[in-house]
């Protein structure tokens, strides 16, 4: 929330005091403080972090993305006041990065101005350690080369045609450009191992998500009985949004308010009071998705990532995900996985391997 000054005005008569008051003001400007980097419309920001725009800092409130600073909107700039100068940047103008805070998380991959005017790059995620000081979580960063890699679109094995072939039928809302911004997050997924691993993972992954959405279809659970369902209210945080708001959402049905809490920490979105961005951002919806496929394990006893770079084949990623299918529990639901999978290794032409079903 903004910081309100509350300003102290002493009234008195006289034209000399007013003079005297017309003299003080201007010099105002000069104290006023330095403009942050730049606002960047791609640039993710989490809570925390500041950016300048139209003459004034601004610091976000929770995550964001594509949304210019303002006093309206969603509301999740907070107008800083008015800025002078600008912080140089570093780099020849060629950076604009958030500055570096203390005690915010960093994904692998996130870039940060720190207040000696350099840039890093965060190599392991981490709870905002100091750039300076825990050298194993960040490495220099140099801004004369035009941007990291990340794992962004360019470097997605899955092209955006070959998407749209798996996904005839997608709901608009789940868009290639929002899959790609999200591998950000995690530029380990399908970038692991041989190019026919790297392209047997991200089949995995969206062949799993096609199972959960009917194709890319469904963004909110379709049983709206169970929707009360989701909250644990033995969790100290409680359900904040409602009972009935942590209903399944997004790629992966991310459902359970204590997942919507452990996504949100990773991902440096308040979802628990926010839930309903699962299903109104396109990038936080697939974020979910890829946070639950490499940090997951259910009771496969590994992530669907790592079995999939380690060989452990496509069944395991199924006991990951949703384990009460395997066994014979539903062999149905787990033949539709595999039949989607061994459709997706189809379309990016490598064999399926072993291991299929669990």
């Amino acid at each position: 929330m903004l910081r309100r000054r509350l300003l102290a005005l002493v009234a008195a008569a006289g034209m000399t005091i007013a003079a005297a008051a017309a003299v003080v003001l201007p010099a105002t400007a000069a104290n006023a403080a330095a403009c942050a980097s730049a606002y960047v419309s791609s640039q993710v920001y989490t809570g925390g972090q500041q950016a300048s725009y139209n003459g004034h800092n601004w610091t976000a409130k929770w995550w964001t993305q594509y949304e210019t600073p303002s006093t309206g909107g969603s509301g999740v700039w907070a107008d800083d006041g008015s800025c002078g100068g600008g912080t140089g940047g570093g780099g020849g103008g060629s950076c604009s990065y958030p500055n570096w805070v203390a005690g915010q998380y960093y994904a692998v991959g996130a870039i940060v101005r720190y207040t000696n005017g350099l840039y890093y790059q965060a190599t392991h995620e981490n709870p905002g350690y100091d750039p300076t000081i825990s050298t194993w979580f960040w490495s220099p960063y140099s801004c004369g080369g035009g941007g990291t890699g990340g794992g962004g679109g360019g470097g997605f094995v899955v092209s955006e045609a070959q998407f749209n072939q798996m996904f005839p039928g997608r709901n608009g809302f789940y868009t290639y450009a929002g899959l790609t911004d999200a591998i950000k997050k995690y530029p380990a997924f399908a970038t692991s191992g041989s190019d026919t691993v790297k392209k047997q993972e991200a089949a995995a992954f969206l062949a799993n998500v096609s199972h959960e959405t009917g194709g890319l279809v469904y963004i909110d659970e379709i049983n709206t009985a169970n929707w009360p369902h989701y909250c644990d209210y033995s969790q100290p945080y409680g359900c904040p949004a409602g009972q009935s708001a942590y209903h399944g959402r997004g790629p992966i049905q991310l459902s359970w308010n204590f997942n919507y809490k452990a996504a949100g920490d990773a991902l440096g979105v308040d979802l628990l009071n926010n839930p309903n961005l699962v299903a109104t951002n396109s990038s936080i919806s697939w974020q979910t998705g890829l946070w639950y496929w490499m940090t997951g394990t259910g009771n496969a006893g590994t992530t669907s990532h790592n079995a999939m770079v380690n060989g452990q084949g496509f069944g395991t990623t199924i006991r990951a995900i949703n384990s009460i299918e395997c066994n014979g529990g539903n062999a149905g639901q787990v033949q539709s996985r595999v039949n989607l999978y061994n459709q997706f290794v189809g379309i990016l032409g490598v064999p399926a391997g072993g291991n299929l079903y669990c």
